[in-house]
């Protein structure tokens, strides 16, 4: 049985996001979210990584949710694609 989604992981400038695209390429689910950007001095952004972490994980699980709640599992993703990690 062909596996239906892949997921890709995009790590914005300012937030997280996880995106389910089915075998044709159609976005089944999505989910974001900000993190916090600290600026230690003028021109510089830092991140605390472990809240980047954690908001990661958090947009993989509720995209991994949304597709149970359709009769799917986890083992239907065929792959995990990232950008920008």
């Amino acid at each position: 049985m062909m596996k239906e989604y892949i997921m890709a992981l995009d790590q914005g400038t300012t937030s997280s996001r996880c995106i389910l695209f089915d075998h044709v390429g159609k976005i089944v689910t999505m989910a974001q979210k900000e993190f916090t950007q600290i600026y230690p001095q003028p021109g510089w952004v830092q991140m605390n990584i472990d809240e980047f972490l954690n908001i990661t994980v958090e947009c993989m699980k509720k995209t991994v949710d949304a597709i149970k709640g359709k009769g799917y599992s986890p083992s239907d993703i065929a792959a995990v694609m990232g950008d920008g990690i």
